[in-house]
């Protein structure tokens, strides 16, 4: 078992980070509060509809559960209140970049779960799974 591990963790290693569906319910003078706050969070509007005889739009957006957490409170505090969101597992995403490859946003992603989980610095070299005899 422990000789197939540095396999595992080598094999081109890639992140698949889960991307959420959003749905935001927001009148139309808070709309360009809700891009800002979307675009800042690496999140994707992809529809936008108005629902009829109201002032109010619902918003559907892609987001990467990296970027959400406090986004709920963000998005009320941004939009004084007037915004409301429901979200849900949508799918997982390939990341671009290799999380050795210096200055990609895979490596930041994996640096920072590191870091928050108490690991060591940097992805493991392969000497420390090689066995010492």
């Amino acid at each position: 078992v422990k000789s197939c591990l540095p396999l595992d963790v080598f094999a081109s290693l890639r992140c698949l980070p889960v991307i959420q569906l959003f749905l935001i319910s927001v009148p139309q003078d808070a709309m360009g509060n809700v891009h800002d706050i979307l675009n800042r969070r690496r999140g994707h509007v992809f529809a936008e509809e108005q629902r009829l005889g109201t002032p109010m739009m619902t918003l559907l957006a892609y987001l990467p559960v990296m970027e959400s957490f406090g986004f709920a409170a963000y998005l009320l505090s941004s939009t004084g209140g007037k915004a409301f969101q429901q979200c849900s597992f949508y799918h997982w995403e390939l990341m671009s970049g290799s999380p050795y490859d210096d200055g990609t946003r895979a490596q930041e992603v994996v640096l920072s779960v590191r870091k928050r989980k108490g690991l060591s610095g940097g992805v493991p070299e392969f000497s420390k799974y090689l066995d010492k005899l």
